[in-house]
């Protein structure tokens, strides 16, 4: 039995913790006997627990990656703990605390972002790579686009394991539950509904979705855009709606918590993202239903949306090219009918929750074992 210990510092329910949560409901109990620590407080702690899985509340360690006492807090539950693995999600505390207990350490990169010439040029690059190759046994990188952050951050590509993240299938309402949901939404049976579920922040390229809605208004097609989430960048967007007069093409639906009832009246789903972007949980779900999606060529996008294959990945930032790939889907039947069966297919061979635990139990056994066994880097 091999005891590993997850340490995540999301006092919400993030993409990390809906990995974490992923993993808990599909690992093997009969190898791994699994804990995790949270914050106290944190919004993880009941959805853990319904998993049959012991949670430990931690002080210090809410939202942010480093703290002295955090550190102190840390390393004496490690110690009463005892596991042979500590896995941290974005703790670098979690990894200090780890190393002064003498444990095998795993490290989860879950975001990609531009990164800093201070990490990535001269004594800064340096000192980047030693730090986190001491203070990790292996480092987990979400998508491609993660690992070469890491790799210009001066991290060792033998260091890093590719480990794609995974989600359990979501199943399309029924035909009354859809019309119910398109009345809520205010979707007419003409519209053409392209969703984009994901934090309201300039990175994450709302404005170019905008953009890319008014220039398929124009050309007359019966567009109906519905915006998903919460952020800072909340009124910049509904004035941009205004300004360009898209008050009856947008729909500004806040946080939304059933996502199947919104994936059920969805044709397209877009990412434009160009700051921030590793692997988007939405967008697998999305591919479970057989949904296409159109996305930006930045961060771990093109790692899920194949070119032509299961949607179209445009330039960051060209909201033209972003409204002809939609224009495309919606013009072309066949197209869409084929995109549609290979999302469906390739989220089964890729990217289901199930495939996503036995990869991490596989990067679980090879540092307890203190061996790589396997060859390729990406599992």
């Amino acid at each position: 039995m091999i005891k590993v210990l997850n340490i995540i510092s999301d006092s919400n329910i993030g993409g990390a913790g809906k990995c974490v949560l992923n993993f808990l409901k599909y690992y093997d109990r009969k190898k791994f006997a699994v804990k995790v620590v949270v914050p106290r407080g944190s919004l993880l702690k009941p959805e853990i627990e319904k998993l049959g899985t012991k949670v430990i509340e931690a002080d210090g360690i809410t939202d942010k990656s480093f703290d002295l006492k955090a550190v102190k807090n840390l390393r004496k539950i490690i110690s009463r703990s005892n596991p042979d693995i500590v896995h941290t999600h974005g703790s670098l505390s979690g990894r200090i605390a780890a190393k002064l207990c003498g444990k095998k350490i795993i490290y989860t990169r879950h975001s990609v972002f531009p990164v800093s010439r201070r990490i990535s040029h001269g004594f800064g690059k340096i000192a980047n790579k030693t730090v986190n190759e001491f203070l990790s046994d292996e480092i987990i990188a979400v998508a491609e686009a993660a690992k070469e952050n890491l790799m210009e951050g001066g991290i060792s590509p033998s260091k890093i394991k590719v480990v794609l993240n995974g989600v359990e299938p979501v199943f399309k309402y029924e035909e009354r539950e859809i019309l119910e949901a398109k009345k809520k939404y205010g979707v007419l049976d003409e519209n053409f509904v392209v969703s984009i579920l994901a934090r309201l922040e300039p990175y994450k390229g709302h404005i170019y979705i905008l953009e890319a809605a008014e220039i398929l208004k124009d050309m007359g097609i019966p567009i109906k855009v519905i915006i998903a989430g919460t952020g800072s960048f909340e009124d910049e967007i509904k004035k941009l709606i205004t300004q360009k007069g898209l008050e009856n093409e947008v729909l500004m639906a806040g946080f939304v918590n059933n996502v199947r009832e919104l994936l059920s009246i969805t044709d397209v789903q877009a990412n434009a993202s160009y700051g921030t972007e590793a692997t988007s949980l939405s967008l697998l779900e999305g591919m479970s239903m057989g949904i296409p999606a159109v996305v930006s060529d930045f961060g771990g996008n093109p790692g899920v949306i194949s070119n032509g294959e299961n949607g179209f990945v445009f330039p960051s930032k060209d909201s033209a090219s972003l409204a002809i790939d939609i224009k495309k889907l919606y013009d072309d039947k066949e197209l869409y009918k084929n995109m549609s069966q290979r999302s469906k297919e390739i989220f089964s061979l890729k990217f289901t929750a199930e495939i996503y635990a036995e990869n991490i139990e596989k990067v679980y056994t090879d540092v307890f074992e203190g061996g790589r066994q396997f060859g390729k880097e990406q599992i």
